[in-house]
């Protein structure tokens, strides 16, 4: 999942080619779009399902239309990482857009239920590229320093998505047609592709990486077939059958080779030894249970008002936002307060226990439920997710090396991902059953000619054509279905409940104070990061939560033992990065005239730190060392940070802290209100 600390060590002094401001703002705009296209895909065709699967005719089929998504990004995924850091990210980029956009358009032409779900993991796998090279990117054109407020960015897409996903797709069937939920992404995927291809620069540098292809894909074939087998089983095929024991055969052969391939890969997929900590099978589990319930519920609760409740498909999305909002509140609360008081075994437990209580209540869910009801019902369950999707990203980070720090972190999405697929084709497979009964044993006597309640299992909107009393039981045959699915889902809840109570809890690490990052933890997107992009982003973060510039450079000072104006501090570690810099070159960085700040470097030059000569500005060897003085304190200062990681023990951290020490020294206000010189 992610390259380990000894084949990048000098990475950390890397110089990178910054875009200018604009150009950046539409490189981050370009990346933001791209990952908005692939997190929306998770959730936008949620409460457009009821319809699509009215005009192909395949409610049976109907969690393979979120699954084949799923299980293709998830897969994806990771090699989509391991490519971009070997041959360059842009054009790898632009390649999965194509992918998405083409997977796309197939999905809106898709005549039967078979062609959509096939065209959706096609969209699958361009998304799972989106995801994983969107935050890369960043690394790659954003200085570490700002890398935080990026990053948040990033995270709130999530958010986002999981709000407008069901109201877009609401929208788009009662306005226009479900192909659209598809067809939408067509220009927004274009001018992502032509602002990229524009604007952003491919990067030169290349690392080397021994991709784990076959651990990569008997991972996934293991994962597939134990999908299919939850799918199919006892529904479409006895238990017994040929058919399901030869998918179980298949998923154990491909276990086992996967286990195989893990031990000799050199850069595994899922490093064999996560396996051996508590904390992180744990937190895996839990997250298992967590992308289980919650995909389970946003595939099914939009069939159960539509259906049901009859009501539209706009409005659907909007009873679904209690959830979304719930999930949002409590994932941003629970990140705060850990980061505040250092401890997070609470949350998971309190999380998994309020969401056990929400699947009971929505199995109580009738067609007389009120909508107030309903509403206070997903608050419930979506408060329960959100305490829980955070918090094992960051005790499953706290509890590993620094090696395994970005493969635990993607271990964990991983495990989130696969359980949302279960946890929809699960569902799936009990409403289809339940449904299939309940439909079965309604009387025939009274129906219209030739109307099979057989057939208003494939089709729901047929129930609209039945008189009240029929079109009743119809209904009710319904709604037990779904409280069936709801019903045997509790189990579940209650077992991550016991397997949270089982989640050990290691003092956190500095960098844990960070809070965790929204998109890592948020629903079920995947994620693939190094060890040291995580703690890049964290100590980016952890930077921005710094005292001000001032104080900063007043700390600086005192440690260092150099006396000087905050301003004159920031020129001098300027220029002596530089060596050689115009005045216009200087104020440039500080975003202010030339001429406004001359008395701060007059005080360099007095000192001797600094010559003109041809209007340039050079250091000296005094000054030079000076500003060595600056920098080995603010190392020391961010060193702090890294409480837990042992720095020194890792040759890629000390080039981190190295890096950032001579890059993360912003202008204070002071520069920026009156610097520069020439």
């Amino acid at each position: 999942m992610g390259a380990r600390a000894d084949t990048a060590a000098a990475g950390g002094a890397e110089r990178r080619d910054v875009p200018h401001r604009g150009g950046l703002y539409a490189i981050i705009g370009a990346l933001m779009l791209g990952m908005l296209l692939a997190a929306l895909d998770q959730t936008i065709v949620a409460t457009a399902l009821p319809t699509i699967v009215s005009d192909l005719r395949g409610a049976d089929h109907l969690s393979w239309v979120v699954t084949a998504y799923l299980l293709a990004a998830t897969a994806a995924t990771p090699l989509w990482g391991k490519l971009g850091d070997q041959f360059g990210r842009k054009h790898l980029f632009q390649f999965a857009i194509v992918i998405f956009l083409v997977g796309s358009a197939l999905c809106g032409l898709a005549q039967n239920m078979t062609e959509l779900i096939a065209f959706r993991a096609v969209q699958g796998v361009g998304g799972g590229g989106l995801m994983a090279l969107a935050m890369a990117i960043v690394g790659d054109v954003v200085p570490p320093r700002e890398r935080g407020r990026y990053q948040g960015f990033f995270g709130a897409v999530f958010g986002v998505s999981s709000v407008l996903g069901p109201l877009l797709g609401g929208f788009f069937v009662d306005h226009l047609d479900w192909r659209w939920v598809f067809y939408i992404n067509l220009p927004l995927g274009a001018v992502a592709l032509v602002v990229v291809a524009v604007v952003l620069h491919a990067r030169e540098r290349h690392e080397r990486h021994r991709v784990d292809y076959a651990g990569i894909v008997l991972l996934g074939v293991a994962t597939v077939c134990l999908v299919l087998v939850a799918t199919w089983g006892g529904n479409q095929y006895p238990w017994g059958s040929p058919v399901i024991l030869g998918l179980v055969a298949a998923a154990v052969a491909a276990g086992v080779g996967w286990y195989l391939a893990e031990r000799r890969a050199p850069e595994p997929v899922l490093p064999l030894e996560l396996f051996t900590r508590e904390v992180f099978v744990m937190s895996s589990a839990v997250g298992f249970v967590v992308g289980f319930a919650m995909f389970g519920a946003l595939t099914y609760l939009p069939l159960y008002l539509q259906v049901v409740h009859g009501i539209s498909p706009t409005m659907s999305g909007v009873h679904l936002l209690p959830m979304v909002l719930g999930m949002l509140f409590t994932s941003i609360l629970s990140g705060q307060l850990i980061s505040r008081v250092g401890r997070y075994k609470v949350y998971p437990i309190a999380g998994m226990a309020i969401t056990t209580f929400a699947l009971w209540l929505l199995s109580r869910m009738d067609v007389h439920t009120a909508s107030l009801t309903m509403n206070l019902y997903f608050l419930v369950l979506g408060l329960g997710l959100g305490l829980v999707m955070q918090v094992i990203v960051i005790a499953a980070q706290n509890a590993v090396p620094y090696r395994d720090l970005g493969a635990a972190t993607s271990g964990v999405t991983y495990f989130r991902s696969i359980g949302g697929s279960f946890g929809v084709a699960v569902f799936g497979s009990i409403f289809t059953a339940r449904l299939g009964e309940n439909l079965s044993q309604i009387s025939r006597s009274g129906l219209p000619a030739g109307f099979d309640p057989a057939a208003a299992g494939n089709d729901p909107h047929l129930i609209e054509r039945l008189p009240p009393r029929l079109r009743a039981e119809f209904l009710g045959a319904y709604g037990d279905a779904i409280q069936q699915v709801f019903l045997w889902a509790i189990p579940m809840g209650a077992l991550g409940f016991v397997l949270a109570l089982f989640l050990r809890e290691v003092p956190l690490r500095g960098t844990s104070k960070a809070g965790p990052d929204l998109g890592e933890g948020w629903g079920g997107a995947p994620t693939v990061r190094s060890s040291r992009h995580e703690v890049e982003g964290r100590l980016s973060r952890l930077m921005m939560r710094d005292a001000s510039a001032r104080e900063m450079y007043a700390r600086l000072g005192v440690v260092s033992g150099v006396h000087l104006p905050a301003g004159s501090m920031w020129a001098l570690c300027r220029i002596a990065e530089e060596g050689d810099v115009s005045g216009t070159e200087l104020a440039e960085r500080a975003g202010v005239e030339p001429a406004r700040g001359r008395p701060f470097v007059d005080r360099l030059v007095r000192a001797g730190y600094v010559v003109r000569a041809d209007g340039r500005l050079r250091i000296t060897d005094t000054g030079r060392s000076t500003a060595e003085r600056l920098f080995a304190a603010r190392r020391e200062g961010l060193a702090e940070h890294l409480e837990g990681w042992s720095p020194e023990d890792h040759a890629e951290l000390s080039a981190l802290l190295a890096e950032l020490s001579r890059t993360s020294l912003e202008a204070p206000a002071e520069v920026r209100g009156s610097t520069a010189a020439r």
